[in-house]
């Protein structure tokens, strides 16, 4: 479970940076477009504040040598990276996106939706 909550941490945590830090890069990187209107910098930075957010939490829920928190923690990480799939998944199918990081993307957030699936069934 730490392992997990370690990948998690490092993951989220670098996602949030680099969408607080440098939003037009990523997404462009990421969908192969600019971000438009103003509004839509604030909510990729809001974004990347809450990935940031939860990157945090996995880190420090694995800190504690009971774990007492991983289970929450990965129970949010389930959730949200069943969302991250679908919502990039369905970008790429509908809106024609190719870009190879977005693929990427979907395939990590599928993987780790299993990882949590798994390791939250060996708890139960």
């Amino acid at each position: 479970m730490k392992s997990l909550l370690i990948a998690s941490a490092v993951i989220e945590l670098g996602a949030g940076l680099g969408l607080l830090c440098f939003p037009v890069l990523v997404v462009t990187l990421l969908t192969g477009e600019s971000i438009g209107p103003p509004a839509a910098l604030v909510a990729v930075r809001l974004g990347g504040a809450g990935l940031f957010s939860l990157g945090v939490a996995c880190w420090t829920s694995q800190l504690d040598k009971e774990l007492r928190a991983a289970r929450s923690v990965i129970t949010a990480m389930l959730a949200y990276n069943i969302g991250a799939a679908s919502v990039l998944g369905y970008a790429g199918i509908t809106h024609g996106l190719s870009q190879p990081l977005l693929w990427a993307a979907v395939v990590l957030h599928t993987v780790m939706t299993i990882w949590c699936t798994t390791r939250l069934a060996i708890r139960a």
